[in-house]
């Protein structure tokens, strides 16, 4: 018996846009989409800020200072996105595609840890704290939402950024963690040029056909400012 060809893959170039506007956006997607809706990826960047996972312990939150702090749905702690550092939301309609939780976070993780081994770097996931990791040190993080079968937050991979705001918090509720990033590591590609490459490698590891759909600039802006209300809670990784 032949497979069934997957879903169709928009992906969206959201540029740089602050967080709750996006978030909220990721809500009122995750809500609205139907039996047949595609699933997307949202490649984005954002000014500084702290978010804080739905179990998030705000001991772990360290001395924020003037970054804002942004308590939201995703699983995980205390976590930092800045400029320069690439982060995915992936909004997936997990039954659909025969996901469970575990197997798409495993996904996520190896598509970053093969994107880091064609720039010549040895990275591996760790069992105990969701993410990615470079001789100890965390170079992407993850924290999803799964409500009703379908996942939004997503992933964040430290490119070229300032990393001292990591300083102000445990990151991921792991105190002292030692936090890397692409630049440091002797990668001199570009945010965009490093959320491209991964793009083609979570796309190759969920097995959806090729070509992304780049939307125009006015599209972007009505993605990001979608409004929603909040909805029952879920399960989270």
């Amino acid at each position: 018996m032949s497979r069934a060809p997957r879903p169709e893959l928009l992906v969206r170039d959201l540029g740089r846009r602050d967080y709750e506007p996006v978030w909220r956006a990721m809500q009122a997607q995750a809500d609205a989409r139907g039996a047949n809706s595609p699933d997307e990826l949202w490649v984005v960047e954002h000014p500084p800020v702290f978010t804080l996972g739905r179990n998030a312990k705000r001991e772990h939150l360290l001395a924020p200072g003037d970054i804002p702090v942004i308590a939201v749905d995703r699983g995980g702690q205390v976590t930092y996105h800045g400029p320069g550092q690439v982060v995915i939301y992936l909004l997936i309609d997990l039954p659909r595609l025969g996901l469970g939780v575990r197997t798409l976070v495993t996904h996520i993780e190896q598509a970053i840890v093969e994107l880091l081994a064609d720039y010549g770097i040895a990275a591996a996931a760790r069992a105990d704290a969701p993410g990615v990791y470079v001789d100890g040190a965390k170079v992407a993080a993850l924290g999803l939402r799964i409500r009703r079968g379908r996942s939004y937050h997503g992933l964040s991979l430290n490119v070229a950024m300032d990393l001292e705001p990591f300083a102000r918090i445990n990151p991921c509720g792991h105190a002292g963690m030692a936090v890397t990033q692409l630049a440091d590591l002797g990668v001199s590609h570009t945010p965009s040029e490093v959320a491209s490459g991964l793009v083609e490698r979570l796309r190759a590891r969920l097995g959806y056909p090729v070509t992304p759909v780049a939307p125009a600039a006015g599209e972007r802006e009505e993605i990001a400012e979608t409004p929603c209300r909040q909805t029952a809670r879920q399960s989270h990784v």
